[in-house]
């Protein structure tokens, strides 16, 4: 029934109580049934390790017949699936948690410190519906993550297409030597010496601008679906990339 991105965000959710998350955690691959050790696996994947200390036969054998015993383990019945599509329901018809989750995702792969605390409070943003700051820090997040392949992969590259560009560019060497680019003039380079395809470097260009309005002090408002959009665009295009 559930799928572990959107598992993880389930059992981070304050109002479940013990025995509902566990209720959760039966519903993945949920007509296989699980022994317990199976359950506080699933748990632990899930990013809830919470579970590996808790009497799991105890909490589901009170169940009232929505979690019962067979042979393999425990299982869910047609009243328990349907007990979890009620807890699931109105977090997964909402785009946040399988946005966050999938942004989550992305965090293991990346090695720069720096990128990943760009990303995490991005999520954090929205997650608790501070749309503008979630715009701000996820392009900044892609950024650094752009930054980081053009100095370990494209620099000398780069660096010849900025100076035939403006020949006062002073080649960059580092990370920070890049920031001093406008993010404008950076996007077209990397175009230029194909890092990005047209197409992306204007949906980019469209994220950027964005950003640009959102960071500054003006009477611009943003919806969730426009900040979905934009982180996803991001996700595609960078986070899944570089």
């Amino acid at each position: 029934m559930l799928d572990i991105s959107v598992l993880k965000e389930l059992l981070h959710q304050k109002q479940f109580t013990n025995t509902e998350k566990l209720l959760l955690c039966l519903s993945f691959e949920v007509d296989k049934p699980k022994a317990v050790s199976e359950i506080k696996e699933i748990a632990k994947k899930s990013g809830f390790r919470k579970a590996k200390d808790w009497n799991i036969s105890s909490y589901l054998g009170k169940t009232n017949g929505l979690a019962i015993r067979v042979d393999k383990g425990w299982e869910l019945t047609n009243s328990g699936k349907k007990r979890v599509s009620q807890l699931s329901g109105a977090v997964t018809l909402n785009p946040t948690p399988k946005i966050s989750a999938n942004l989550r995702s992305h965090l293991a792969r990346i090695k720069d410190t720096d990128t990943v605390a760009f990303l995490d409070e991005a999520i954090r943003c929205y997650e608790s519906k501070l749309y503008r700051a979630a715009i701000v820090m996820s392009w900044v997040g892609a950024a650094s993550l752009l930054y980081d392949y053009v100095i370990n992969n494209k620099l000398n590259a780069f660096n010849t297409e900025a100076v035939r560009r403006d020949p006062k560019w002073k080649a960059a060497n580092k990370k920070d030597d890049l920031s001093k680019m406008k993010e404008y003039n950076f996007l077209q380079i990397l175009c230029a010496i194909s890092v990005l395809g047209k197409s992306v470097k204007d949906e980019l260009e469209a994220c950027l601008k964005l950003r640009n309005g959102c960071g500054h002090p003006n009477s611009l408002k943003v919806g969730e679906s426009r900040v979905a959009s934009h982180i996803e665009t991001l996700m595609l295009n960078v986070f899944s990339k570089y």
